[in-house]
């Protein structure tokens, strides 16, 4: 069975590029463009794992990491947060959250994007 991911990001050819990459990679891709989305899809489809960017519409990643770690349906999923913001501040309030990793995308090609959420689902 092909793993899911939920990926929660509001640019549009962004998500669309990892997608088509995790998609020739043999995973199923779920996608939504705000929190609120996101989080009403990781509860219906239950995702393996959530990839989410921290700067959203309607409810921003910390509020919709919150929301899925404290709601008991969704706080086994792991989240990968996936954004541009860098503060040391932010990486340490989503680990003590619950993310498994904070990876910032200007920094990681989307290859290697691809080799970490692999190394989170085989874990």
């Amino acid at each position: 069975m092909k793993k899911k991911i939920l990926y929660i990001e509001d640019e549009p050819a962004l998500q669309r590029a990892l997608s088509a990459m995790l998609v020739r990679e043999g995973f199923e891709t779920l996608q939504a463009l705000d929190g609120e989305t996101g989080i009403r899809i990781a509860k219906e489809k239950k995702p393996d794992i959530v990839l989410l960017d921290l700067v959203l519409p309607r409810m921003n990643g910390f509020a919709v990491l919150q929301a899925l770690k404290g709601d008991p349906e969704t706080k086994d999923i792991p989240v990968l947060v996936l954004t541009n913001l860098e503060g040391v501040g932010d990486i340490e309030k989503v680990v003590e959250m619950g993310a498994v990793s904070y990876l910032v995308k200007t920094n990681y090609p989307l290859s290697e994007l691809i080799e970490q959420i692999k190394r989170y689902l085989n874990q």
